[in-house]
């Protein structure tokens, strides 16, 4: 039995803590000072009575005569209201066999979508301990998630915590919700995370959800930005605490923080009106804390405890380019690897505007599929030798041949990782389209015959069913599957030219 749950037995048993009565003495937002109830623990839930409405509130704070604890319903509070301890930490009751669900902080249903019946609730401490490190394996299996740009460059392992990371309204919860899309039909449990979002963007996302049938894995956990900033702080604790619990039942999860940003400034409010001394950017010192205690929740286990595994995909917000900000940094440092979105590139019309030269991998090529493997090696290095020699594209006629050539292909391959939203791709449609780069058929084409080539690729490919293409979709891939590969393309090339 893990240590929470150890003291979370202690504290029921009636035999050894009474409950304590207290008092409210000062009330500034949402935030409570309480006398009397000094034997209280860190997350205890207390119980308010005030004008015949009962409240609850979780402890944050404990000190010599007094404790603070932050209100977790919309309920007013005013000094002199009676506090009853509960002897409760904070927890969380879910259905885990409910799908297409919104749950706010509390595990209170918002919102049930599919309206598929109910089983037994279970019940969850919301901060809980992260897997011992014994309890884990490298991480070593793909997360497909259908976007080309991220398989092939940056790919994502299940079990792995990579940072999507970029300025404002350049395609951070598309490439997101494209993951979550991707996952029908894989096994694996998606949890969607909005944290201070507005609720028209809350509405798009499920509704983009619902039409593409990904809310039958999916659960969604909301506090948007008229919540409190206490639910904004806890959503994505109880987002990664039902994570958590199917991982330990051998599950493979996918859970989105969208955003990190907004969470830490929920956490930032917090902590100054709990008047806790501030530090850089005014974040509380225990910001890098809060996101580590989160995300190192995720792993993959050992085949001795079920072998599930956790992956995040956390989303943080730039400001102007600089990714040396203090959350960004923060976040960096604990993720295994970032996807950066480039403004400029998104401007370009290049989307997902993913920058091949700061956008990285800690696992690397460890958990990618064979088959996207073996055909994806070079891309990496071709791409950046084409940003570098990119500057020279404007001068034209005083390029040697060499060079010429190199920007020719550059350019083929980065309108070969261009995709639209809501549209991932298949392994085979993926390495099909690396492929064909690699010809000579899109030579000294325009940009707009490229792409047009490219989607007819796709459609042509999908349109084959047979034995081969499955093994590649799985990730397979040997000398027979290539030269079955390169016939499909010979013949594309020969009926299009």
């Amino acid at each position: 039995m893990k240590l929470l749950e150890e003291l979370n037995n202690s504290l029921v048993d009636n035999n050894k803590i009474e409950y304590q009565q207290g008092v409210v003495t000062k009330v500034s937002d949402s935030v409570l000072e309480i006398t009397g109830i000094s034997n209280c623990q860190y997350l205890e839930v207390v119980s308010i009575a005030h004008n015949g409405i009962n409240s609850s509130a979780v402890v944050l704070e404990l000190n010599k005569d007094y404790v603070k604890a932050i209100l977790l319903d919309e309920e007013q509070v005013s000094a002199g209201a009676k506090v009853r301890s509960t002897n409760q930490l904070l927890k969380i009751n879910i259905d885990p066999s409910k799908k297409g669900v919104i749950y706010d902080a509390l595990g209170n249903i918002q919102l049930d979508i599919l309206d598929q019946p109910s089983s037994e609730l279970i019940e969850l401490l919301l901060e809980d301990l992260s897997p011992e490190l014994m309890d884990r394996e490298p991480v070593t299996r793909p997360l497909q998630t259908g976007i080309l740009a991220i398989d092939s460059l940056v790919n994502v392992g299940k079990g792995q915590r990579q940072l999507i990371i970029g300025d404002r309204q350049t395609g951070k919860t598309s490439i997101a919700i494209d993951t979550i899309i991707n996952q029908k039909g894989k096994n694996v449990t998606c949890i969607y995370c909005a944290i201070g979002q507005k609720r028209s963007d809350i509405i798009n996302t499920v509704t983009n959800l619902k039409k593409n049938n990904a809310l039958e894995y999916t659960v969604i956990f909301n506090a948007s930005a008229d919540s409190s900033v206490a639910l904004q702080y806890l959503t994505p604790f109880a987002a990664v605490t039902y994570g958590q619990y199917l991982m330990n039942q051998g599950q493979d999860v996918l859970v989105i923080y969208d955003d990190l940003s907004k969470h830490a400034v929920a956490w930032r409010q917090l902590s100054l009106l709990l008047k806790r001394p501030v530090g850089r950017e005014a974040y509380p010192g225990d910001v890098f804390f809060l996101h580590s205690r989160l995300l190192e929740r995720g792993g993959q286990l050992v085949e001795e405890v079920g072998g599930g595994s956790l992956t995040a995909l956390p989303i943080v917000e730039t400001l102007a380019n600089d990714v040396t900000g203090y959350i960004p940094t923060n976040v960096i440092s604990i993720t295994d690897g970032q996807i950066y979105l480039e403004p400029s590139l998104f401007n370009a019309g290049i989307r997902p505007a993913i920058s091949p030269g700061l956008s990285v991998s800690r696992v690397g090529s460890a958990a990618q599929s064979k088959s996207i493997k073996k055909n994806a090696g070079k891309i990496k290095l071709e791409l950046s030798q084409y940003r570098e020699l990119a500057s020279f594209s404007q001068i034209g006629s005083g390029l040697d041949e060499a060079t010429r050539k190199t920007l020719e292909h550059g350019n083929v391959l980065t309108r070969s990782l261009i995709q639209k939203n809501n549209s991932p791709l298949h392994a085979v449609q993926m390495i099909a389209r690396l492929r064909l780069c690699n010809t000579n058929f899109f030579d000294k084409k325009k940009n707009d015959a490229i792409d047009k080539g490219l989607l007819l690729l796709d459609e042509t490919i999908i349109s084959i069913s047979n034995e081969q293409l499955t093994k590649i979709n799985d990730g397979n891939w040997d000398d027979s599957l290539e030269v079955y590969i390169d016939s499909i393309i010979s013949k594309f090339i020969l009926e299009n030219k």
